[in-house]
């Protein structure tokens, strides 16, 4: 028989705060390099790109309101997608770019093509790629104008869904950012890597019950960072089951306007709640009407502390345990945990395998088919 631990995607899932610390370590011990590195492009008005395809994408989405306060605070995000199919809606030969390349394998077309389509479109370009492979083809390219790093090798996820290869890839990223005081940033991570740990064994089997539940539809929301950790939720709950569930994500004043159209008797409403009390406000606003005009398969919160909320109406709520005056740029990672062992619960309550759920084929682990065209 099969148990839940035998299976690639819940252990990367449960490696996620070691991990994290380990990622840490790794950005402390370059510290020199790093700082160098960034300030040799910053000090020159080089903007800085965060882009990925995909969960990787996401990355950026999340990070980009996060970073506002750091030396990355004027970054933009834009996934390689765009990048490649329109370089120069973006750049051009006045640009200069300092271009964040998220990827866990490094080997899909759209990393290498992304590089490509800067170098040639904008004027100047940089590249710093933080990676999970050490063999992947981004990884071995070399440059003056690179800076590669490479995250702990379990974090090169062997399971189809993007997992600990988010979350660490998120916090380096972050840590970059803050790499001319990185020593003061130990303690944040810490924090967030044993918040998160007691939080999954905690909730872990309350989150299984849910995924138990015969929803068919589940709505992902949140405000700020938080909405671009809906986003990823969103996919890892729907690739994770093969498009069994259909699921969407939006902020949550967003959603009135056109989305909550989708809010159904066989839907699952999962809110990501800001630990800003002035952002809550609206948050409760939004679960009060919701509460009283739908009828839900099941709701869940997720919230820093459940004594802040002036609303608690739900079927499951999950705290954090996270301190106050957490950065919105490691605090985000500690509420994916929740979406990405919905997933993996439930692609087991469908009958799939996890590490591999996709039976049309229609997603691999490394994106194929795709030609690239100068």
């Amino acid at each position: 028989m099969i148990m839940t631990y035998d299976y690639y995607t819940y252990k990367e899932i449960r490696q996620q705060p070691r991990v994290w610390k380990e990622a840490y370590e790794i950005i402390l011990s370059r510290k020199s390099e790093i700082q160098a590195y960034v300030h040799k492009y910053l000090d020159l008005g080089y903007k800085v790109i965060l882009t990925g395809a995909g969960t990787s994408a996401y990355i950026g989405d999340a990070l980009e309101p996060a970073l506002h306060d750091t030396i990355f605070g004027n970054a933009a995000a834009i996934a390689t997608t765009d990048i490649i199919t329109c370089p120069e809606l973006w750049f051009d030969k006045a640009s200069k770019v300092l271009l964040v390349s998220f990827a866990r394998s490094g080997n899909s077309p759209e990393s290498i093509g992304a590089v490509r389509a800067a170098e040639k479109t904008a004027g100047e370009t940089a590249h710093i790629f933080i990676t999970c492979n050490a063999s992947g083809q981004l990884a071995q390219m070399k440059g003056d104008n690179i800076l590669t790093i490479l995250l702990p090798p379990e974090t090169n996820d062997l399971s189809l869904a993007m997992t600990s290869s988010y979350s660490t890839m998120f916090i380096a990223c972050a840590l970059i950012a803050h790499i001319d005081d990185i020593e003061s940033q130990k303690a944040a991570v810490d924090v967030v890597a044993d918040s998160v740990q007691k939080a999954m064994d905690r909730y872990e089997d309350a989150i299984k019950d849910i995924a138990a539940k015969d929803f068919k539809r589940a709505i992902f929301l949140g405000s700020g960072t938080l909405k671009g950790v809906a986003e990823e939720s969103r996919l890892k709950l729907q690739e994770l089951t093969d498009g069994r569930v259909m699921c969407s994500f939006d902020s949550f004043l967003g959603f009135r306007h056109g989305p909550k159209a989708i809010v159904n008797p066989d839907s699952l409403l999962v809110y990501l709640v800001s630990p800003m009390a002035s952002v809550r406000r609206y948050e409760t606003d939004l679960m009060k009407q919701i509460a009283a005009g739908n009828k839900l398969k099941a709701s869940i919160i997720v919230c820093r502390d459940a004594s802040e909320l002036a609303y608690s109406d739900c079927t499951l709520c999950i705290e954090t345990g996270l301190p106050e005056g957490i950065p919105g740029c490691y605090g985000g990672v500690a509420y994916v945990f929740v979406a990405q062992l919905l997933g993996f619960f439930k692609s087991l309550d469908c009958g799939l395998t996890p590490d591999a759920p996709s039976v049309s084929g229609n997603i691999s682990r490394v994106v194929e088919g795709v030609t690239l065209y100068d």
